[in-house]
């Protein structure tokens, strides 16, 4: 059986790391990318017990940084089979004509050319070899925009129409593409978006039981192990207690 590589950008926390966790466990030979060195050594040394592992520091917002890191693989990681781009961020809930254009640049930094980054280092060889499977993560706010969601809906928007792009462009090429977007996922998005206040990022979560990053990498997982004929191009998972971006059922 050829064993397949995995490519993860955002893979030390949260969603990503889930996901590593499971695929190492599916003997998937794992690519972890991230900013955060000594986050990326501790999960390399975690799952280096499971299969092969290698990691990438650098900054998807960073073009020069994407393409020399991706430039840098030794040759046993060189063929990506999978692509999860998963990196992505949220700073600030603030109304537009408040908002801190510092933070939209981040998010749309982050979620949006970050993802095109990636995505432009890997996609050639995919094409080349006429096969290839890209998993964008995305956000129910790439469905539907919520009061103080504006930027960050915006770029998230953005993936959702990448990944439909994505999946025009390359469907010639017999690349899969497929978008998951998840609802409340209680991981550390909102420490981020409320800049570190972990108060504030609790009191998003409580009063209902939110999706676990493990619930979404089993979903990821699902996804990618399909037949090849097989494409769920475009997925919505939503916490039994929501029943839209704002709209939750709490106790």
């Amino acid at each position: 059986m050829n064993q397949k590589t995995v490519l993860i950008t955002g893979a030390t926390s949260g969603i990503g790391k889930a996901t590593a966790t499971i695929l190492a466990k599916n003997k998937y030979k794992l690519i972890l990318c991230g900013r955060r060195k000594e986050r990326l050594i501790e999960v390399k040394e975690e799952l280096s017990k499971l299969t092969e592992v290698i990691t990438l520091q650098f900054d998807v917002s960073k073009k020069e940084e994407v393409f020399k890191a991706i430039d840098s693989l030794p040759p046993a990681f060189q063929k990506i089979d999978i692509l999860i781009n998963n990196a992505g961020n949220a700073h600030g809930l603030s109304t537009i004509q408040d908002g801190d254009t510092d933070d939209w640049d981040a998010m749309l930094d982050i979620n949006v050319k970050g993802l095109l980054y990636v995505s432009r280092a890997i996609l050639p060889q995919m094409v080349k070899r006429n096969e290839g499977f890209v998993v964008n993560i995305g956000s129910i706010a790439g469905k539907e925009v919520y009061p103080n969601g504006n930027v960050y809906c915006a770029s998230k928007y953005a993936v959702n129409a990448l990944n439909k792009a994505m999946r025009l462009d390359l469907n010639k090429h017999n690349i899969r593409v497929s978008a998951i977007h998840p609802g409340a996922v209680e991981t550390e998005f909102s420490e981020v978006r409320f800049k570190g206040d972990k108060e504030k990022a609790k009191n998003v979560y409580k009063g209902f039981k939110a999706l676990q990053a493990e619930d979404i990498a089993e979903i990821i997982y699902f996804v990618v192990t399909r037949p090849y004929h097989v494409n769920i191009e475009d997925l919505v998972v939503y916490p039994l207690a929501q029943a839209s971006a704002t709209i939750l059922n709490k106790e």
